[in-house]
């Protein structure tokens, strides 16, 4: 469900609509982790079809949202957001469902009830027992894997190690296989301006990102770097790769970002947002939108459930070559 209080609810709600179909034929089962109090009033604020006229659609409830106020994120809604994914992984961890679709939370609500995690990954690493997932953007043939994500700037150098960087390319490698291409192509952007000019912009490239690079060559893979920041976006946009390595945050988010959102050129308003954001390096299956609460537009019925969809789609594609690769394995044994 995500934080009640932003869109998640919304975008749910409008998804279904769009996957009736899919839903109505048994080809999609779908099973929801949130407050029915939460679907109830948005669907009667919205004039939206509400869960119970979608047979076949499972929810788990995880507590009343009474007092919730749209665009105001609470101790409350934190704890309702938090029961979700905790329900959710639960389900999934217990093979009641294939994989997990997450819609935004909200950080400071998820302090406010007392649950300190800088983000969705990180949460579902600790309830999943796992360590150092990675967090990967896709946006169509875009696709952007994160050495590290919600950390301050200055922390990055030092978190850049040989050694989460093998786990970073490994597991991005992993995913473009489960996602259908045979022959990967990746790319790791550099750190530093112009891969450090040769050591006077910074060693930390040809140090630490060159060596390693080095040892997945010597494997096999079709993997360059570092490259450049500035024009490694650019090729991969060309069809050169298949997936970027960034080596933070703002490096991997803002061109995936600047791609998928889609702007009303009258309003300067953003319309929609496309992209999906995948965790890996979980026991489970998760994908999630690539946008966050919108608490701004809570509450007002002009949420776009694109990202959401696309999501969907990820996680049921996932999940089949999951299914696939599993069959393959015990008949081979």
């Amino acid at each position: 469900m995500g934080d009640p209080a932003g869109i998640g609810p919304e975008i749910i709600l409008k998804a279904l609509g769009a996957l009736r179909p899919s839903i109505a034929s048994g080809e999609l089962q779908i099973t929801i982790a949130g407050s029915a109090d939460a679907f109830a009033s948005t669907a009667r604020l919205m004039r939206l079809p509400g869960l119970d006229t979608y047979p076949g659609v499972a929810l788990i409830d995880v507590g009343p949202a009474e007092g919730i106020v749209a665009g105001s994120p609470s101790a409350l809604t934190g704890e309702l957001a938090y029961r979700s994914i905790a329900a959710a992984v639960e389900a999934t961890q217990g093979g009641r469902t294939d994989a997990i679709v997450t819609a935004p939370i909200s950080k400071e609500a998820l302090h406010l009830a007392g649950h300190n995690y800088p983000g969705h990954t990180e949460l579902l690493a600790d309830l999943t027992g796992s360590k150092g997932p990675v967090m990967m953007l896709a946006h169509e043939g875009f696709r952007v894997s994160h050495v590290t994500t919600h950390i301050p700037l200055e922390q990055v150098p030092g978190r850049v190690t040989p050694e989460r960087l093998r786990r970073v390319i490994a597991l991005t490698h992993e995913a473009l296989l489960a996602l259908g291409i045979a022959q990967p192509r990746i790319a790791v952007a550099a750190l530093n301006p112009h891969a450090g000019e040769g050591g006077v912009l910074g060693r930390h490239d040809i140090d630490v990102a060159e060596p390693v690079i080095a040892e997945f060559k010597a494997r096999g893979m079709a993997i360059d770097g570092p490259v450049p920041g500035d024009t490694v976006f650019v090729k991969m946009r060309g069809g050169h790769y298949d997936a970027v390595i960034a080596m933070y945050h703002d490096q991997g988010h803002i061109p995936v970002k600047l791609l998928g959102f889609s702007i009303d050129p009258k309003s300067g308003r953003w319309e929609a947002l496309s992209g999906v954001n995948i965790s890996l390096g979980l026991p489970i299956i998760r994908t999630s939108v690539d946008h966050g609460t919108a608490f701004d537009i809570a509450g007002k019925g002009v949420a776009s459930e694109r990202s959401l969809l696309d999501a969907i789609a990820y996680a049921a594609q996932l999940s089949r070559r999951k299914a696939t690769a599993a069959a393959a394995a015990a008949c081979a044994n």
